[in-house]
């Protein structure tokens, strides 16, 4: 079902300062996002070094970040439903966003080892990749909600599909530069595939839950499963397994991570490109506002 892109009730109901607060919404629910963001991280990394706790936290947090961000949304925009994280359709949503995450980042691994880029395959910790699966539950669904629900939507309300789609997945790459191990490239790389990948899956499904699941997926099959540095942070996750990735940037990522690798481009693009596609074809690219 198609999401209206206006707020529900008209401005003549409303009091000035209600106005006033709509006219500037954009600037209100991404600085606000922006901070809920942040403490969400925050308390990531207090609970980490339990993984026990962290599970339970980090998927609570998840929870809260979509209350937090339907709240705002009907406050600020003044929208009687906030569709996009509607709860009906919400765990098809979040299961196929899964599968498909789970697959694409298993299909980038795997060219990678044919082609000689796997180093050594170790077991790690059974709880500690329980512990992941909150924290990336919680990062996953705020950066969608913040990235895909406020920066994309808004703008693309104005801009339109493909400029929406641009910009929003370069900053989303940017943001990844304050890594350790960041790169230009790496940052560039992230947002060429996880930033337009994940637009991708919004636009197709008009859905938030399609790319917090994919999110999700392709974070925890990284860090959770793989135990592999994601986005070119300093930290060796404690997944299930440790594989060590040794080989030509261009095919292992280098110090950032598979993430910057030509192999990521390739797979992440395939996927944006049909997802596109299948959204053109049933009339979900929206052109810009003249």
């Amino acid at each position: 079902m198609e999401q209206s892109a206006r707020p529900d009730r008209s401005a003549a109901e409303l009091p000035e300062s209600r106005r006033r607060l709509r006219r500037f919404r954009f600037p209100v629910l991404f600085a606000t996002l922006f901070a809920v963001m942040l403490a969400v991280v925050g308390i990531d990394t207090l609970v980490a070094p339990l993984p026990l706790l962290a599970l339970p936290v980090g998927l609570g947090l998840a929870a809260a970040g979509v209350v937090c961000y339907r709240a705002l949304s009907r406050y600020v925009e003044v929208r009687d439903t906030v569709l996009e994280v509607a709860p009906r359709g919400r765990w098809a949503g979040l299961g196929r966003g899964a599968l498909l995450g789970f697959g694409l980042f298993g299909a980038l691994l795997l060219v990678i080892g044919m082609f000689g880029g796997w180093d050594g395959l170790s077991y790690g910790s059974f709880p500690g990749a329980l512990g992941l699966v909150g924290m990336m539950a919680s990062v996953a669904t705020m950066e969608e909600v913040l990235f895909r629900g406020v920066l994309f939507r808004i703008l693309e309300e104005r801009a339109g599909t493909v400029i929406a789609l641009v910009v929003s997945s370069l900053l989303f790459g940017l943001t990844h530069l304050v890594n350790v191990n960041a790169t230009l490239w790496g940052a560039l790389s992230i947002g060429l595939t996880g930033g337009a990948m994940l637009a991708a899956a919004y636009v197709l499904t008009r859905s938030l839950w399609f790319p917090i699941g994919l999110h999700f997926a392709w974070n925890l099959t990284h860090a959770g499963l793989f135990g592999i540095a994601v986005s070119g942070s300093d930290d060796v996750p404690n997944g299930l397994l440790h594989l060590a990735l040794d080989g030509p940037a261009v095919l292992t990522g280098g110090s950032f991570g598979p993430e910057a690798s030509l192999v990521a481009l390739l797979v992440c693009s395939v996927a944006t490109a049909l997802m596109l596609r299948q959204a053109a074809r049933t009339a979900r690219i929206r052109p810009r506002k003249s």
